[in-house]
């Protein structure tokens, strides 16, 4: 199956659907956007909701959150979508989260809206989001230490969080996708990682006397995102909070 393929599954075409609230967007996140997916790996979708103005201005104020995890005829899922505010607001705070789900080619669901948010996150993209990857992999990272027998998965998630955020300090781009990326950074380590993790599942193990050699990698590939960080030429602050609000209040009083 084509990676882009995934998202013409019925059954993920049907969730927007049920969705109680109109959707800006919906994307695929999690290790099918990352380019990891195994047979075993559940769908992560992600998005925008948008609250109608009554539940918004009133005392009774609607769902700013909704989480939902089900299996649906043998698919399972984890959808997390927040109301526009909620998540313009998390964009204009320097998170590296929203911005892939905007920019996640994985569309489940799109209105015209979603191009246009697109552009202005694109504004909204600082130096400062390098900390939220450096954040990122240090979990991560400890997560890896933690297991034993010590696991692939939080492994490839430090490799891809490490790489992204080089690669938008660098580029101001998101690109999430830790295959894609390698074709850049040419590792070539992360290949083997990549197809025993499809292979093998989420459980997928790595060898205790590998450990040592990763270890050294993400320690240089740290440093090389806290080096891009600070010779980035991006702004230190986003310019996107006007067309933001623009867009909120539109699609806010604009029926869907």
């Amino acid at each position: 199956m084509v990676l882009d393929d995934v998202t013409r599954d019925p059954r993920l075409r049907a969730v927007p659907a049920d969705q109680p609230y109109p959707l800006l967007f919906l994307t695929i996140s999690g290790a099918h956007l990352y380019g990891f997916p195994s047979p075993d790996s559940d769908f992560d979708l992600r998005g925008v909701h948008v609250l109608p103005a009554h539940e918004v201005v009133g005392l009774e104020v609607g769902r700013e959150t909704i989480q939902v995890a089900e299996v649906r005829d043998g698919l399972e899922l984890d959808l997390v979508t927040h109301d526009v505010r909620k998540f313009f607001l998390l964009l204009l705070k320097k998170n590296g989260y929203v911005l892939e789900q905007i920019h996640s080619p994985l569309a489940v669901y799109s209105r015209p809206e979603h191009e246009e948010l697109k552009a202005i996150a694109r504004r909204c993209v600082t130096r400062h989001h390098a900390h939220h990857y450096l954040g990122f992999a240090r979990t991560e990272w400890r997560l890896c230490n933690k297991q034993q027998p010590y696991r692939i998965k939080p492994l490839l998630y430090v490799y891809r969080v490490l790489l992204t955020g080089i690669h938008l300090m660098q580029t101001g781009e998101v690109e999430a996708n830790l295959v894609r990326l390698n074709e850049e950074f040419q590792l070539p380590y992360i290949s083997e990682l990549v197809a025993r993790k499809r292979e093998q599942g989420e459980h997928a193990t790595l060898e205790d006397a590998d450990l040592s050699f990763h270890q050294r990698e993400y320690g240089r590939l740290r440093q090389a995102l806290q080096d891009t960080h600070e010779a980035s030429a991006l702004p230190e602050e986003p310019s996107g909070r006007a067309a933001l609000h623009d867009l909120l209040v539109r699609v806010r009083l604009e029926p869907f």
